[in-house]
């Protein structure tokens, strides 16, 4: 069970975002104003943050800059009605780990954060492995069977993010927003063109498929 903490001045809100976590077994703690919500979140003890980008008291820009700059690192969901690029760029740079506009389904919420949670978990790793498939996270190299892949950096980070979510799900705009770091458009085809010549690279000279597409949703990195 990890504990989570929502800042979230928005009481209809908090409560359905408080109800999703918890119906997924976490423990949720809700704080409606930004002061209050950065003193609970600087004492520590959270696994999770899902943070409100405009709150009374104290913006959740400054909130999460302050947490970085005190040496906080637990992961945060930065959730705006503010959808431009700029305005998520800004989010991520602060210091958030990901970012949600509203209005937003509850089931991809908690979606997003099992992702923070698991790259939480995952931090001191330096290798990821799926089936014969190694990634070594220091070294920057990929190997396949004991071969050599010759990945692009983009082409990398998509493949650490598809190995450390192995198993789940993830749709296009999650992939997106993870990898690339800004909204998705939903018109352009540029996830299916690079996951394209990954799996080229990854499945290629005879190898098991590793990389499955998932009709309707997104894609999905599972051991043969």
């Amino acid at each position: 069970m990890a504990r989570i903490l929502t800042i979230e001045d928005d009481a209809v809100t908090a409560r359905e975002i408080a109800a999703e976590l918890q119906a997924a077994g976490n423990e949720v703690d809700c704080v409606g104003d930004g002061r209050a919500g950065f003193e609970r979140a600087l004492a520590g003890g959270y696994d999770a943050i899902t943070l409100d980008r405009m709150l009374p008291g104290m913006d959740g820009l400054e909130l999460v800059s302050e947490l970085r700059r005190a040496g906080v690192d637990t992961p945060v969901l930065m959730i705006s009605a503010l959808s431009d690029v700029d305005a998520r760029v800004r989010g991520l740079r602060a210091g958030g780990d990901d970012y949600l506009t509203k209005p937003f389904a509850p089931e991809e919420m908690a979606a997003r954060i099992e992702v923070l949670l698991r790259r939480g978990a995952g931090v001191r790793e330096t290798t990821l492995r799926v089936g014969d498939l190694e990634l070594d996270l220091i070294a920057r190299t990929a190997r396949r069977g004991g071969t050599a892949l010759d990945l692009l950096p983009l082409e990398f980070r998509l493949l650490e993010y598809l190995m450390r979510h192995a198993g789940q799900v993830l749709t296009r705009t999650m992939i997106f927003e993870a990898v690339w770091g800004y909204h998705f458009d939903p018109g352009t085809n540029v996830i299916d063109v690079h996951i394209g010549r990954l799996r080229r690279k990854v499945d290629g000279n005879g190898f098991a498929s590793l990389i499955h597409t998932v009709r309707g949703c997104g894609y999905a990195m599972r051991a043969p």
